[in-house]
Order: structure tokens, then sequence, then C-alpha cells
């Protein structure tokens, strides 16, 4: 047994007062006790993304993103979304909830689509193949 252990037997506190001697009450907790209290600007200092909220989350509501179509799946669908007009297919995606169409695929055929945004070379392949583009 050390001496300074020793030394102390029959004393209530070995030295220490009356809260120091008590589980880890010198250090003010063991592991993260007290990183929002008395440890706050340790925390603040050093592990700033302890909490793990940083900024804010915009609502769902307000967040809105494109629909958006290739010409490869507008192709699979055409028969749904438009009606042949003589020699080419007339398209109103707009009408049919989407947005952007994009380039993805081929297309052989003549397609006149409106739609509210589109990609340049989706604009260029569909007017390769004899069909136009219409904004809204």
């Amino acid at each position: 047994m050390p001496s300074r252990t020793r030394k102390f037997r029959g004393l209530r506190t070995h030295g220490r007062g009356k809260k120091s001697g008590r589980g880890a009450g010198i250090i003010g907790g063991h592991g993260n006790a007290g990183l929002g209290k008395h440890k706050k600007l340790h925390m603040l200092k050093y592990d700033r993304k302890h909490f793990g909220r940083i900024g804010f989350k915009r609502p769902q509501c307000v967040v809105s993103a494109n629909r958006i179509i290739n010409i490869k799946e507008m192709l699979e669908q055409i028969e749904s979304l438009g009606a042949k007009e003589g020699s080419a297919y007339s398209v109103n995606l707009t009408e049919a909830g989407i947005d952007k169409l994009l380039g993805a695929g081929e297309i052989n055929i003549a397609v006149n689509v409106t739609v509210s945004q589109i990609s340049a070379q989706a604009r260029a392949k569909i007017e390769a193949s004899g069909g136009s583009v219409t904004e809204t």
C-alpha cells in the first residue's frame, strides 16, 4: 500500500475536500458530461460539429424539383403522351406535368414537342429528326 494512502487512513476525504473525491467530481464528469454547461467553451472551440446541427433545413413545401424526362422515355410513352398528326407526333409535356426534356436516347421520328424547359442536346436531336420544339 502506498505511503500516501496509508497516511490518510481514518480520514474521510484523504485530503481532497468533500466533492472532489467522489467519482469524477474533480474533472467535471465522465465522457460528454457537461458539454452544454461547464464544458461548453471546450466543445465550441474543439468540436463544433458535436451536436450535428448546422444551418437550417428548408421546408418541403418550399422546395420544388423539376420533373424531367429523357427523349428515350418520351418515345416509349409517346402513344399516351400525344397524338399523331399527319406524319409527326404532337406531344404536350407541360400538360403531362413534365417540366424539362433531356437529350438521352435516339429519336428517328418527327415529334412536335411543347415543354417549359429543354436541354440543348434534346433540342438538336428533335430538330434533326424533322420535329419542332415550342417552349412555354
